[in-house]
């Protein structure tokens, strides 16, 4: 009979051992499972914050590539070159330096020079009227749209000058301001300008000069820079 009980008391505390045994690896998973699901959080939120936290770089890399783009614009954008015009440029007018030959004309010459901060530019005829200070002789008026009108663009501060090729010399080869016409101003007319009146200057650029005509015309060039 002591041996039976010895035998049920060893049985039903190995029973309970292994009771205990079982409950204890279930707790130990339910543990497991419940930091495995407190962990993931974690993981989803620095997930969550590495994406914030990336967004302002793509967004300020995004504005700079915008900022370049209008810098471009802007550096390439420029218009077309102004026309010159009475308020941009001076005129001047200066008789030859030397009296026609039978084999040379004299050459007077027409300057404009850039008074503005940019660059203008001087396309189509340009006219040119001389009346004589007398009037003993009808207007004479000349361009330059057979020797040449194309675009010539003048730099701020820069000059253009053409020639005014005329005849000044007489039947009797005599001095120059015998001739019919002669002028002590000269209309000129830009294109698309008004005629405006400047001063015939002598060839040194000092007041005082003459325009005298033989003949009932005259050239003028086209315009050069420099």
């Amino acid at each position: 009979m002591r041996t039976r009980a010895r035998t049920r008391t060893a049985a039903v505390g190995a029973l309970a051992a292994l009771s205990a045994l079982a409950l204890t690896g279930c707790n130990s998973g339910d543990e497991a499972d419940a930091a495995a699901g407190s962990s993931a959080p974690a993981s989803d939120s620095a997930s969550a914050s590495d994406s914030t936290a990336a967004s302002p770089k793509a967004s300020s890399g995004s504005n700079s590539s915008t900022s370049g783009g209008g810098s471009s614009s802007k550096g390439g954008g420029g218009g077309a070159t102004a026309a010159c015009t009475l308020q941009t440029v001076s005129i001047k007018f200066l008789m030859s330096d030397h009296q026609a030959t039978e084999q040379q004309a004299a050459n007077g010459t027409l300057k404009l020079t850039n008074t503005s901060g940019a660059t203008c530019t001087v396309v189509g005829p340009t006219t040119v009227t001389a009346t004589d200070d007398e009037n003993k002789a009808g207007p004479i008026s000349a361009d330059n749209s057979e020797e040449g009108s194309d675009a010539v663009d003048i730099p701020a501060g820069g000059s253009a000058t053409a020639d005014i090729g005329y005849n000044n010399l007489n039947t009797e080869g005599t001095a120059r301001d015998t001739c019919p016409m002669g002028a002590s101003t000269v209309k000129v007319g830009l294109p698309k300008q008004p005629d405006t009146t400047v001063n015939v200057l002598k060839a040194d650029g000092s007041p005082g000069g003459y325009f005298s005509v033989c003949g009932d015309s005259f050239k003028v060039g086209a315009f050069t820079v420099g």
